[in-house]
């Protein structure tokens, strides 16, 4: 399966924060916000939602293609995803604007407060997917993360008419999408994705509810930290698929790309969904114990260690013959 992802790339600016971020809030004083908050640490990463679900599929031995907008200095960070088995090509780069930034902080209780500049990523809107897709070899599954809105709208509306399969992962941007641009993402995707809090925006995007929803898209993946993930499909048994608990939790950037990355490699493996939940439960887990989203690197038996020890050997055997050729 030949998978194009669509969305932002980015450098990230990652900090450390050594106390929780509720003992600095005054709950009678939320309306009126002045802080400046010492961290210990500062470590500058690449990031964006593309580029690090890009960064897995590659890790896991696919050849995806990026499709995305970013600056003159996204140089090195290219470099980087190409020795890790992405394709750039489908990248724009911009004459005059920096590649996006992500500048975040991370407490003692993981929770984050962060900030993101679209800088070259709001060019994404010009890019002509279906000329793109048609000299670089197709698509059979377009990803649609985080990215300019007006760009994930006109992706969207690109696979409906072109006829290919696409993935709804609109994250973050879904704060920043209208009824209109919600509702369009929402076309007949064959895979939503969303964490638990997600679930509910949408829902008051659309002004659709949970059934509605799962009425335009064929499969909706919740992830829900800790407590795994479920797959729901309308009129179908939810499927609920456990966690697999990281050795230790050192940053939670990026987790969820990473499991965007694991759950997609298994479908162009043409491994059932569950499968798929569990594979990208075993990736983020690597990437919990990272600091950073594309710091990682992924070994066959260490993933199949992590599958067995939460899963057992037999449940996830079909993933043992693509997992054991990883290197």
């Amino acid at each position: 399966m030949r998978i194009a992802v669509t969305g932002s790339i980015a450098k990230d600016h990652l900090m450390s924060y050594p106390h929780r971020f509720a003992d600095q809030l005054l709950a009678e004083r939320l309306d009126r916000i002045s802080l400046s908050l010492l961290t210990d640490t500062l470590e500058i990463r690449y990031g964006g939602v593309a580029a690090n679900i890009a960064f897995g599929l590659g890790s896991l031995g696919l050849d995806p293609l990026l499709v995305g907008a970013a600056g003159a200095d996204f140089a090195d960070q290219e470099i980087w995803l190409k020795e890790h088995g992405v394709d750039t090509a489908g990248v724009r780069i911009s004459d005059t604007l920096h590649t996006a930034r992500f500048v975040c902080a991370t407490d003692t209780d993981q929770n984050q407060i962060g900030f993101f500049y679209a800088g070259a990523m709001a060019e994404a809107r010009h890019i002509d997917l279906p000329g793109l897709l048609a000299r670089h070899g197709g698509a059979d599954l377009v990803v649609i993360s985080p990215d300019d809105p007006d760009a994930m709208v006109r992706h969207a509306r690109e696979c409906v008419r072109l006829g290919v399969p696409f993935v709804a992962d609109p994250s973050q941007q879904l704060a920043r999408l209208d009824r209109d641009q919600a509702r369009a993402l929402l076309d007949s995707p064959r895979w939503l994705f969303t964490n638990e809090y997600e679930s509910l925006l949408i829902q008051e995007r659309t002004g659709w509810t949970e059934q509605q929803v799962l009425g335009r898209v064929g499969t909706w993946v919740t992830t829900q930290g800790a407590r795994g993930s479920r797959i729901t499909r309308a009129g179908r048994t939810t499927t609920l698929v456990p966690a697999v608990t990281p050795r230790q939790a050192v940053d939670p950037t990026g987790a969820g790309d990473a499991y965007r990355a694991g759950f997609l490699a298994a479908l162009a493996w043409d491994l059932e969904p569950h499968d798929a939940a569990r594979l990208g439960s075993a990736v983020a887990s690597v990437v919990l114990e990272n600091r950073g989203t594309q710091t990682y690197a992924l070994r066959g038996n260490d993933l199949l260690d992590r599958l067995c020890t939460a899963y057992g050997a037999g449940d996830v055997r079909r993933l043992i013959p693509r997992l054991g050729a990883l290197s």
